[in-house]
This record gives structure tokens, sequence and C-alpha cells, in this order.
């Protein structure tokens, strides 16, 4: 009888490693699948040797980057989305592309099954699963941490790291530091062990790899110029360079400078609170960039409006819902509004602070004349006189029938 096929979403890391063996027990045929996310601090061929190694019958690794950035993470800069105000959503990005790729090489494969490594506390195994049934609703997909039998062999982290010690599976984690992180181009997240006592300072414990502190930042600051055509960054310092090295060179850039450091509190999907630090120095600098470009020449209106809409389109990425109807509404809408937002803006950066120096745009609605203290210009301060008597009528009828003295 032959066995069922399962692809499994595997990074290598503790998680991926231990489900990998516990699929191949289940007596699956595994095919690992490693998508390339521009992870910063990985080595990939080791990471397919070790999948090989450990039984899967296929090791693959897909490239991805340049469709993160563009069409996934550069839309959600368009919006501004910062889930509740501060977290970038830089593994929030990643999932549904992850969930794509990996039911793309299950048909090729001939797999009915999609295994993934989050947990059943997280978020992770709703934007992984909500994806992958919006992409093929027959596809199965398997959650070992949602099975009482995996949760009952490997209760923990501790557990987790001496099956990798027994089987000789070489993994970051270790005892006496257990941090899950998961890192790509755009971001790198650190969680759990220590990080969840909320009195410790999670941004000297952790050992980042994207950035410097701000203390050890150079002391003098360090000028940058990006560059954006309808919305979307193209020009890093003057150079054209396609989205996925956009943001490797104000990683390079933001991170020697301290920039885009975060320890956040934050609201899980399934309704519990959860505490992560977090790197993102070239998306923390773009979406300041983008911010100050969209000040020169979006419509007032138009910008309140989605800013408005941006916290939620930052719960729908957070939470998974990237493939539905009314992120494709709100995809389309964005780049209709981007289409104006054009423009170069130089940053200086200085120990995790970016202060603007300039700005330009040939899209830019900022009127020196109109706007000036000084005389001249079409605007006519007589005319506020009779847009302010009507702004001011349901005003005067309120005071005059309910006084407030």
């Amino acid at each position: 009888m032959a066995k069922q096929k399962c692809v499994l979403a595997y990074s290598g890391g503790l998680d991926t490693s231990v489900i990998l063996g516990w699929l191949i027990e289940q007596g699956y045929d595994v095919v690992a699948v490693y998508v390339d996310l521009g992870q910063p601090c990985e080595d990939r061929e080791a990471i397919l040797k070790k999948a090989r190694d450990c039984g899967a019958i296929e090791a693959l690794i897909v490239d991805v980057r340049e469709e993160l950035c563009r069409d996934f993470a550069f839309p959600t800069l368009q919006w501004q989305a910062r889930y509740e105000g501060t977290y970038l959503l830089g593994t929030s990005i990643a999932r549904p592309l992850i969930s794509k790729v990996c039911v793309e090489i299950a048909h090729r494969e001939g797999a009915t099954v999609y295994a993934h490594g989050a947990t059943g506390k997280g978020n992770d195994q709703c934007r992984f699963q909500l994806a992958a049934e919006a992409l093929d609703p027959a596809i199965t997909v398997l959650a070992p941490w949602r099975i009482a039998a995996f949760r009952e062999r490997f209760p923990g982290r501790h557990e987790l790291i001496e099956f990798c010690e027994r089987k000789n599976i070489p993994v970051k984690a270790s005892k006496g530091k257990p941090y899950s992180s998961d890192e790509n181009c755009l971001h790198t997240s650190y969680e759990a062990g220590l990080l969840e006592e909320l009195t410790t300072d999670g941004l000297g414990l952790v050992e980042f790899g994207m950035t410097v502190s701000p203390q050890a930042a150079p002391d003098t600051p360090e000028t940058v110029t990006v560059e954006f055509q309808h919305g979307v960054p193209v020009r890093v310092n003057g150079e054209t360079l396609p989205p996925h090295e956009i943001v490797l060179a104000l990683n390079a850039i933001g991170g020697r400078n301290g920039i885009g450091r975060t320890d956040i509190v934050e609201n899980r999907l399934v309704g519990m609170k959860s505490r992560g630090v977090y790197e993102a120095p070239g998306m923390t600098i773009l979406y300041e960039a983008h911010r100050l470009v969209e000040q020169m020449t979006l419509d007032r209106d138009l910008v309140h409006l989605r800013d408005r809409l941006s916290p939620e389109v930052a719960e729908m990425v957070y939470y998974g819902f990237w493939y539905c109807a009314k992120m494709d509404a709100l995809l389309a809408f964005i780049r209709e509004a981007q289409r104006p937002v054009t423009g170069t803006v130089e940053l200086g950066l200085y120990k995790g602070n970016m202060l603007v120096r300039s700005r330009t745009s040939p899209q830019s609605l900022y009127d020196a004349a109109i706007a000036s203290m000084e005389g001249g210009g079409s605007y006519n301060q007589t005319d506020a006189e009779g847009f302010l008597r009507i702004l001011g009528v349901p005003l005067r009828v309120q005071g005059r029938v309910r006084p407030r003295t």
C-alpha cells in the first residue's frame, strides 16, 4: 500500500525538524519545502541536507523573495498597515505566500496533505490554513500541534530539543536559550523562552541578526534617499533596484544605524496576549519615507479614508485573510489611490532615529504661495468669513437651544 504524500512547510528550525521526523513515524512520505523568503541568517543548503538526512523523500527550495516584496510587502506598505499601530507584519505577510508555494507543490507532487509547524496557540496556524483552503478547498491541512498525541509526546520546547539531541539534528535553540525566531528579508521576530516574562529586557536579551543597538550605532548621521513611483519604492541613493534588493539595501543601511527594533505585547487572533521582539530596519525606513511622500502628494480626504481603513487591512493581514474578496477589493483600491505617490525623500539616520532632510515630488500638492504666512497666492482670507459662518450654523443653533454656560 502506497504511503500518503505530505508537503511540509519546512524551515529547518526546531519545530519543523521535529515534525518532519514525527510525520515519517506516522507513515507519510514527506516532501520538505523550504520557501526562500530571504532569511538572512540561514544556510539553505545545510537546511535541505538536514531534511534529506532526516528522511524526507524530497527537499526543495523555492525562491519567492521578489514576489514577497513586490506582491505582499509593498502593497501592505502602501496601506501604511501596522497591526495595533506598531507591528509591521513581517511574519504575517509571508505566511499566505508560503501556503501558496506549498499548495502548488502539493498539486505538482500529487500530495493531498499540507503540514506546518505552527502551534495551536498562535496566529500562524490561522494564516497557513486560511490561505491554503482559499487556494485549494480540498487540501487537508495537518497541524501536529493541534493533535493531542503530539502534544503529549512534546509538551514543550524542552522535549523538542531533547528529541533533536537524540536524533543528532542540529538546531539553533538550546535548553539554556530556547528562543523561537522567524526571519525573512523583511524582519526577524523573537519570542518564547525568557521573553515570555514581561520583566525581562527583551532588547537587551536578544542576539539580533539584522541591527546593531542604537547605542552602538555610529556617532555620525548617515543620509539615505528613497524614491517612489506610484507608491512603490524604486531607487535607493539614486540606484534603481528590484524590490528585494531595495529591502536588502535598506536593511544594511538601517541595520548599522540601529533602526527598526521594537518590543511589543500584542493581541493574538486566538484571544491571548503575546510578547514579541522584532527588528525590521529596511521596512521601517520605507514606511517613514513612504509616509513623507504621501504627505506631499495625496488629497486630504483620500489619505484620511486610507488611514481609517488601514487598521482593518492590518488586522486582515495579521489574522490571515489575504486571499479573500474584501482584500482583493482593498488591494485594487490602494493601487488606484497610490497613483500620485511619486517622489524622493532624504532621511538622516542617527542612532535609531529617522530625521527628514528633504522631500520633492513632481506630483506635490504643496503650494508655498497659498500656505505662506506672507501675502500673495490665490488664497483670499476674506473668503473664510462666509466659510466659517456656514460651518458654524449647527453650533450656533445648538448653542441657543442648549446653552453650555
